[in-house]
């Protein structure tokens, strides 16, 4: 299982947003999108969905193209996770949860005995059955974050597209839910994630790609794509990298040079 965006051109009124970005995900793969503010970010990850055409480019689901696949079979397929959000209505995570088996259940027919049998399964599994009765409303941000993704898996989606996840989350909900994520790769689930944050990917993920000047400009292995260089031409800024005795990478940090414009 795999979907790939080749070639993306998008512009937005008149300036250029992607300028021939391609970019990959299969079964199995932990992989973080990298880039600024305003980079494009979004923009690849709504192409990917089908949610928006681009100008040029193409995009395929196992080899074939995206505009083949109807909505409900696309759906899954691949499952969208947006950033941690409070919902209009005090939905339990349990209700929550099962909105994602619409795909397969359609919008007309309650879920089933098999289709709650599902959901149930897999807030056990991402360890959050005991808040199934609970409001989202109510709920940490870490825990929402953890329901939309058991909204996701009820789709029996098996690529899951995660816009800024980590976003809004205290550091202890940020390791917890990186080390979740980890474990759904090595489940065979991929994992494509957005984030701003450099030193998130040196704790798992098995790739990083480096959106710049709507371009992927590197796409391989955190250890080798993410230097000293790479967050300078990302961000304008000078860091170092900190590294444990033992040669593993830690995070990055400021030197306290003068930020070159």
């Amino acid at each position: 299982m795999s979907i790939a965006a080749r070639d993306i051109h998008f512009a937005y009124r008149g300036r250029p947003v992607l300028t021939g970005a391609s970019l990959a995900l299969s079964a199995g793969e932990l992989v973080c999108l990298l880039g600024s503010n305003g980079a494009g970010k979004s923009t690849l990850l709504r192409i990917l969905l089908g949610l928006q055409r681009p100008g040029r480019g193409a995009v395929t689901v196992d080899g074939e193209p995206l505009a083949g696949w109807q909505r409900r079979q696309l759906a899954r397929l691949v499952a969208y996770v947006p950033q941690v959000h409070v919902a209009p209505f005090p939905y339990t995570v349990r209700q929550v949860a099962l909105m994602g088996r619409l795909p397969a259940t359609g919008l007309l027919k309650a879920p089933g005995a098999a289709d709650r049998a599902c959901v149930q399964g897999i807030l056990e599994h991402l360890g959050i059955a005991h808040l199934a009765e609970r409001a989202y409303t109510e709920i940490s941000g870490g825990e929402r974050q953890l329901t939309l993704i058991a909204r996701a898996l009820a789709q029996e989606a098996r690529l899951l597209v995660m816009d800024e996840p980590l976003a809004g989350l205290d550091y202890g909900n940020q390791v917890r839910l990186l080390d979740r994520l980890e474990r759904l790769a090595e489940e065979g689930y991929g994992v494509l994630m957005t984030t701003h944050d450099p030193n998130q990917p040196l704790t798992g993920c098995q790739r990083v790609a480096l959106l710049v000047d709507g371009r992927i400009t590197a796409d391989g292995h955190p250890g080798e794509v993410l230097t000293a260089a790479a967050i300078h031409l990302l961000y304008g800024v000078h860091v170092e990298l900190l590294h444990a005795t033992d040669g593993r990478r830690l995070a990055f940090r400021p030197t306290g040079r003068r930020v070159i414009a």
